[in-house]
């Protein structure tokens, strides 16, 4: 794997504790999210990505709701100022597929979030993975819909600014 990134664990733990005092998720979600976030960085897991560890985490995932927490997630972005919001972001297409903008003002910091989740949950994941995942279907008129990448450059800064700010890692793997 090529361009492949994993989450700062330690931003993460603190992330959570913090969504947990301000009550936006409860504490069970917390709890789920902390135990993830320590089962993915005791040694056994880093060296051995068995089938059970694979599962395990799917069954964490399904407990913690991804739209709750990546809402909650992305309100702390933009709370706390760090990630700071392009110039371009009302007017870039998010794809070639679409033809306009996003309508949502906090989009960036949204998209933002979704990124840190899927990197925490999977690894390994780069601008070419994102590009595939937040595709869609391009209209073709008449003719048949065609699969169409997302952009490159709003996955690439968006990983950019993760990094800057220290949630996100390169993965040493490669």
């Amino acid at each position: 794997m090529r361009g492949g990134l994993m989450v700062h664990h330690d931003s993460l733990s603190l992330m959570s504790n913090k969504i947990a005092i301000q009550g936006w998720l409860n504490v069970e979600m917390v709890q789920a999210l902390i135990g993830a976030h320590k089962e993915a960085i005791s040694a056994a897991a880093i060296k051995e990505r068995t089938k059970e560890n694979r599962k395990w985490r799917q069954q964490e995932q399904l407990r913690t709701s991804p739209h709750d927490f990546v809402k909650a997630y992305a309100a702390h972005l933009k709370r706390s100022g760090k990630i700071e919001l392009p110039s371009w972001t009302d007017i870039v297409k998010t794809g070639k597929f679409k033809e306009l903008p996003p309508y949502d003002p906090d989009w960036y910091f949204i998209r933002a979030a979704s990124m840190a989740r899927k990197i925490y949950l999977r690894g390994g994941l780069g601008v070419g993975a994102f590009r595939r995942i937040y595709g869609g279907a391009k209209q073709n008129g008449s003719c048949p819909h065609h699969f169409c990448k997302s952009s490159g450059s709003v996955a690439r800064h968006i990983l950019q600014q993760l990094q800057n700010v220290n949630i996100i890692d390169i993965d040493p793997k490669g």
